[in-house]
């Protein structure tokens, strides 16, 4: 990892990333009290390490991801998706008011996608993203 992705990752850590890794967290735990839920707290919890360190990473498409997962990101998006996604734009609201905030501003409206619609998608460095599709 370059010495750029690590500063912008602590930075990013520091303004949003943790506030919202809780948020992803508290989701995740809510899933799995639930028990027929699990499946969706795993999803929470693997996307919650990924908001703490998402510079230098990327989400891609899982090839074998069928229609269980699409029923599952519907189920996901009525109960749990849009609160996350609001959250991720609220968040950047206040970053996009300064110079130095834009960057991460874009970054946190750029992960309303995985927040809506987690299930069939992975986490994977940046430089493999392309090898993935």
């Amino acid at each position: 990892m370059s010495a750029l992705k690590f500063i912008l990752n602590v930075i990013w850590l520091l303004f949003c990333g943790i506030w919202m890794a809780i948020a992803y967290v508290i989701a995740g735990i809510i899933c799995c009290v639930l028990i027929v839920t699990i499946p969706f707290g795993i999803a929470s919890f693997r996307i919650a390490g990924f908001i703490i360190w998402p510079f230098g990473r990327t989400t891609v498409e899982k090839p074998g991801a069928g229609a269980a997962s699409c029923i599952g990101n519907v189920i996901w998006l009525v109960f749990a998706g849009w609160w996350l996604a609001i959250a991720h734009l609220v968040t950047s609201i206040p970053l996009f008011l300064s110079i130095i905030g834009i960057p991460f501003g874009w970054a946190n409206l750029k992960m309303i996608p995985i927040s809506l619609m987690p299930l069939g998608r992975e986490v994977v460095p940046t430089d493999e993203a392309w090898g993935a599709r």
